[in-house]
């Protein structure tokens, strides 16, 4: 069954951008001419997923706004023969009759809590997991999602995972891998979550992507609560490798990078790239809703 729908997480507080998070949710801050769920729903919509549940928090329960119709502002503009701006309105572009839910996590309780909050919107499909706080450069470029979905068809795999080389000083701060080969796609022996750096069996972090098939709410229905009461989706995921199931990771490519955008430096980063790429393209009419 090919994968048409993913949850994007974005409940998080932002807290490592107050101030600035205070006033805009980060999931919503500006890279370039577009806010960051934009970037990330055209990344999703181009790899053929077209049915997207934000999991949001009570403070923010309108992220999707981004993704909403505004007749009135579209009306303004094609009376003012700016068609052009209409075309960079998601509504009114490619992906603009991808189906697009909100359902609130009410209290921030990990990871895996924010995939099992998406439950109901998921059904009995196999889906993509999107954090609604990273990126991907070169813009439009990487594709990850769209290899994430072909290894997971090709393999037959119940999960597949994308992860990234970082520091060895870094390590404390991620789910590392442990792989069981050097290949570009790999078998996952385990995941350790933010081992120390004398305790990691790689220096592969958890990416920010992932595919699952439906049975990982199975396993998130069977861990416990670990460190804040929260639930891990790390958790969950090693009950699945423990049961034998196909659970994979794919090295991103040297020429991928993430940005973390809950970090500023990484932020100011990812913002310099994304404005510095903006194809004509992507200001032109693409559908027949922009005729006057």
């Amino acid at each position: 069954m090919p994968i048409t729908r993913a949850i994007i997480p974005a409940a998080g507080l932002g807290t490592r951008l107050l101030p600035l998070s205070a006033a805009v949710a980060k999931e919503l801050l500006p890279l370039g001419p577009k806010p960051v769920l934009q970037w990330i729903g055209e990344e999703l919509a181009a790899s053929g997923i077209n049915r997207f549940t934000l999991v949001a928090s009570p403070n923010k329960p309108d992220l999707d706004r981004v993704f909403r119709r505004d007749k009135a502002l579209i009306e303004r503009l094609r009376a003012s023969s700016q068609l052009e701006l209409v075309a960079r309105l998601w509504s009114e572009g490619r992906y603009g009759d991808c189906d697009i839910q909100v359902t609130i996590q009410q209290q921030q309780m990990g990871l895996g809590h924010a995939i099992l909050c998406g439950r109901d919107q998921i059904g009995d499909h196999p889906f993509v997991v999107a954090l609604g706080d990273c990126v991907f450069g070169p813009p439009a470029e990487s594709n990850i999602t769209k290899k994430l979905l072909d290894v997971f068809a090709i393999e037959n795999a119940d999960a597949v995972i994308a992860f990234e080389t970082v520091p060895l000083a870094k390590v404390h701060r991620y789910g590392i891998a442990k792989p069981a080969d050097d290949g570009a796609v790999f078998r996952l022996d385990d995941l350790i979550e933010k081992p120390a750096p004398a305790d990691a069996p790689s220096t592969l972090a958890v990416a920010a992507r992932y595919a699952f098939s439906v049975e990982i709410f199975e396993y998130l229905g069977r861990i416990e609560p670990g460190i804040g009461g929260e639930l891990q989706l790390t958790d969950a995921i090693r009950l699945m490798i423990g049961d034998k199931r196909k659970v994979l990771g794919l090295r991103l490519p040297a020429s991928v990078q993430r940005f973390d955008l809950g970090d500023y430096g990484s932020y100011v980063q990812a913002f310099a790239q994304f404005a510095a790429w903006y194809p004509p393209e992507s200001i032109r009419p693409s559908s027949g809703k922009l005729t006057p």
